[in-house]
């Protein structure tokens, strides 16, 4: 079982294992969740959706500035 990751340059397959959530991909990433937006399936989602084989998870960095 496997999904999809695109964030920035990176877009690979990664194994999948059960229960995995948006939160568990952001927190390996080193990635805070209030500096990005994420989509699954191109649909926004909050970080407590499980990811399914065969998604297609698609993380935005939020610009900042002023």
């Amino acid at each position: 079982m496997s999904y999809k990751l695109i964030f920035k340059e990176l877009n690979e397959e990664r194994e999948l294992s059960s229960k995995t959530t948006i939160r568990d991909v952001l927190e390996d990433l080193n990635i805070s969740q209030e500096t990005v937006v994420t989509k699954q399936n191109g649909d926004v989602v909050i970080e407590d959706n499980e990811i399914h084989d065969g998604d297609e998870i698609q993380i935005i960095q939020i610009i900042y500035g002023g």
